[in-house]
């Protein structure tokens, strides 16, 4: 499933009456003994526990289906956990403001949202960003070269959907976008499965400066993403079966290495 068509689907979760607000955090996530089940007796995330402390970047891998994305959708509470608990900071996210827990994250997805209207507003939405400011957050994650290379630049109308920029052009927008919210935890959900060859290095150079400065949580097939993060989790069938830096997992032989041999030693 995708993360972005949850936004529908918040029926079932509320603020608490009370909640809690924590003001500026570190950016400090701990899942502790978490399991999720769509279904009764079925768990897709069987007693997972791990840290991201502030600033660190950490990267999930796995076979589709391993659990990966939904592990990112009880983060910003679209689901809540069946047994365990989700902290930032050490407080419950279920003490938290719905609205402001999740502007907590800057979000960069593999299927990037385009909104009907122009290069600048899709990558400010909302908020209120001077244009010496805006054009600083594109340079910086280097989609500012191929904006004003179009003929209105930051004016340049956008389809909804985006159908008038490439896939790799949407991705570069996303994180300028991402960067303008100057959130304090960054989510990448597999945003380089799908890129077009010429801007790849982009991409990747985009991801590596993203990532600087905040606490990061990446989920990519690609692995070649996520070899300069702190620390890998591998998924599978929803549990946490190794963890480590990319030569680390590499020694061990184990599951990663073989991900590692299928995509790159065929």
């Amino acid at each position: 499933e995708r993360i972005f068509l949850l936004f529908e689907e918040d029926d079932k979760i509320h603020s608490p009456k009370r909640p809690k607000y924590p003001g500026k955090i570190e950016g400090r996530v701990e899942f502790r003994n978490v399991s999720f089940e769509y279904k009764i007796d079925e768990k897709v995330i069987d007693n997972v526990s791990f840290v991201v402390e502030p600033n660190e970047s950490v990267a999930f891998v796995g076979a589709t289906g391993a659990g990966k994305t939904t592990l990112i959708n009880l983060l910003l509470r679209f689901y809540d956990p069946t047994e365990g608990e989700i902290l930032i900071d050490g407080i419950n996210i279920k003490e938290m403001d719905l609205k402001v827990l999740r502007n907590y994250f800057g979000l960069v997805l593999q299927d990037v949202f385009m909104f009907a209207g122009d290069i600048r507003y899709n990558i400010i939405l909302n908020n209120e960003i001077e244009d010496n400011k805006l054009m600083e957050y594109s340079k910086y994650v280097n989609a500012h070269n191929f904006i004003s290379k179009l003929k209105k630049k930051y004016d340049n109308i956008v389809s909804e959907g985006g159908s008038n920029l490439s896939t790799g052009q949407r991705q570069l927008i996303a994180f300028a976008r991402a960067l303008a919210k100057e959130p304090r935890i960054l989510i990448l959900d597999e945003a380089t499965s799908s890129i077009d060859s010429e801007t790849e290095y982009l991409i990747q150079d985009a991801i590596r400066k993203i990532m600087k400065d905040r606490s990061s949580i990446a989920i990519a097939h690609r692995l070649s993403t996520i070899q300069d993060v702190d620390k890998i989790y591998v998924m599978s069938k929803g549990k946490i079966v190794e963890s480590g830096t990319h030569s680390q997992l590499l020694t061990q032989k184990g599951y990663y290495f073989e991900l590692y041999k299928f995509q790159y030693l065929k």
